[in-house]
């Protein structure tokens, strides 16, 4: 039997319903030391629950949830498992430096205040009062304050929404800093490329169970569908019956194949003297997770039931 102390995260056959949704369905997870774990799935996946679940926030309806082969709560007391909100918990009137120095001093051996200002980003921000901050700074206080315990584990629920690409990526660029030193993170998005670009592992969930599980790389794979684009007159039925080809559209003097085995279309192509100003463009990870999700719509009801918790589904 797997031992789950060996793993940062471990849920095994975890269910939460909400009236007659079941947000949660059978979900069996590992994430292991020092992985970077991105969560996709559309509104209504389940996702913020997992998440809620984790925090000790929810309880499953059954199934086992473990951090570091704990429950979530005593992983939260001894300080191994933080959170980082979207908003909130910045206490007006106050600086950068009195807030983050207030909440290092609330644990028994939290993270050098230095070292958490500077993987924090915010060196030179000590004496900036919080209703000051722009969105992006904010953010990096919100990571600041799950970083001064020094947890082994951040669970991040949406954490660069609403922020501008600068300001995305100098807090993602924090985030490395953070796992650099052997951390573990878990983080949902609804920015994929944030997933392709910073996470080691990808886990797709729909409709409470987990749709896909592997590299960016793997999960593209999944789905396989290249676009194979050449100058052509033919009529679209014809391209559809090269090998691979899915389906082709032609239009301003232009075909447009989505193909299973791109090199398969286009030697078949070149055979046919049609390759012509020929692109190939490789299945990126918004194609895998339409695919695999089919951009299902959230099912009505389990938001409203869980506004009581402040967690989503």
């Amino acid at each position: 039997m797997k031992n789950d102390a060996n793993d940062a995260v471990s849920l095994r056959d975890v269910t939460k319903r909400f009236g007659a949704v079941r947000a949660v369905d059978g979900l069996s997870l590992d994430i292991p030391v020092g992985q970077t774990v991105a969560l996709l799935g559309p509104n209504g996946a389940g996702k913020s629950t997992t998440i809620g679940l984790l925090l000790g926030l929810l309880a499953p309806g059954s199934g086992t949830v473990r951090v570091f082969g704990d429950s979530p709560e005593n992983a939260i007391r001894s300080g191994r498992l933080a959170a980082m909100p979207q908003e909130g918990g910045l206490v007006p009137r106050t600086t950068v430096g009195e807030l983050v120095g207030f909440v290092s001093g609330t644990y028994r051996s939290p993270l050098p205040l230095d070292e958490v200002m500077a993987t924090a980003g915010l060196e030179g921000l000590a004496g900036r009062r919080m209703e000051r901050l722009s969105g992006g700074q904010a953010q990096r206080v919100r990571f600041a304050l799950a970083l001064a315990g020094d947890p082994d584990l951040i669970l991040l629920d949406e954490p660069t929404a609403a922020l501008d690409v600068r300001a995305r990526r100098e807090f993602w660029e924090s985030m490395r800093a953070f796992a650099a030193r052997g951390k573990t993170i878990l983080f949902s998005t609804h920015y994929l490329e944030e997933a392709d670009e910073y996470a080691d592992r990808v886990v797709v969930i729909d409709r409470g169970r987990i749709a896909a599980d592997g590299t960016s790389r793997e999960i593209k794979r999944l789905v396989a569908l290249s676009t194979v684009s050449v100058t052509a007159t033919g009529d679209a039925a014809s391209l559809e019956r090269l090998p691979g080809v899915v389906s082709a559209e032609v239009r301003g003097g232009r075909a447009h194949l989505r193909t299973r085995d791109a090199d398969a279309t286009v030697v078949a192509l070149a055979a046919a003297g049609a390759v012509r100003d020929l692109e190939v463009v490789p299945a990126a990870l918004e194609d895998a997770f339409i695919a695999l999700t089919e951009l299902t719509e959230p099912v009505p009801g389990p938001a409203s039931a869980l506004t009581e918790t402040g967690v989503e589904a």
